[in-house]
């Protein structure tokens, strides 16, 4: 609830900095006061939609991430504390140490079978080979 109150300040504290702007835009003297603020209701909607786009993408990568870390933590014979994962744009990177190189593979084979997974960037090492 409180996130949502954050965000509906925010928003209106962006529209009336834009309206403000608009009404003190003295490029086009000839525009009206109704065509200034749809060009000011233009700019808030386009940042707007930027920034929920950006959002949604990082809660897209951390969602992804956590099914990783699941799958993982569900696979017997991985150690999944060893094995730290990132997630960016859809690409998840496995980092640590596990025991061997057949968990290692079985390791990138289990993030890439996570749905939403683009790619595996392999950064694992094998503790013997």
């Amino acid at each position: 609830m409180e996130g949502m109150n954050s965000k509906s300040l925010c928003v209106a504290l962006v529209l009336g900095a834009a309206l403000t702007a608009a009404g003190c835009d003295q490029r086009n003297a000839s525009d009206t006061v109704g065509q200034k603020m749809d060009r000011a209701t233009d700019k808030v909607a386009a940042t707007t939609n930027a920034a929920a786009s950006k959002t949604a993408e990082a809660l897209d990568d951390t969602a992804l991430t956590a099914k990783v870390k699941a799958a993982i933590l569900a696979e017997p014979g991985l150690r999944s504390l060893q094995i730290g994962v990132e997630t960016k744009d859809a690409v998840v990177t496995l980092s640590g140490s596990v025991d061997s190189p057949t968990a290692k593979e079985r390791a990138k084979e289990v993030a890439a079978n996570v749905a939403g997974v683009r790619s595996v960037v392999d950064n694992l090492t094998a503790k013997t080979a």
